[in-house]
């Protein structure tokens, strides 16, 4: 039993995904404050012009869902590691990101 935790402490894999999950929590961090800016400018948006911005509200949407996606990695849901490794998110979640 020690000898096989050994082995898994000695994994490279293992510690470089333990080094994207501090990156994505710092991300993940920082993208929280965007959802607020989002949010508050949208807002504005609503009181001074009686519409949505409709860039901003595509950006809401991609931004959730790069969110989703670091929290799938971040929980071993998935083994794709969001943006900067794969593309910004165009759209609502892909469900076929999920390990079955």
């Amino acid at each position: 039993m020690k000898e096989e935790i050994k082995q898994r402490l000695q994994m490279n894999e293992t510690w470089q995904r333990g080094l994207y999950m501090l990156f994505f929590i710092f991300i993940y961090g920082v993208s929280k404050f965007l959802v607020i800016g989002v949010m508050l400018f949208q807002f504005l948006t609503i009181i001074l012009t009686g519409n949505v911005n409709e860039q901003i509200l595509k950006f809401g949407q991609n931004l959730s869902t790069y969110l989703y996606q670091i929290t799938l990695f971040l929980t071993y849901n998935s083994e794709q590691r969001p943006f900067p490794f794969s593309a910004w998110p165009d759209g609502a979640p892909d469900q076929n990101i999920l390990i079955k």
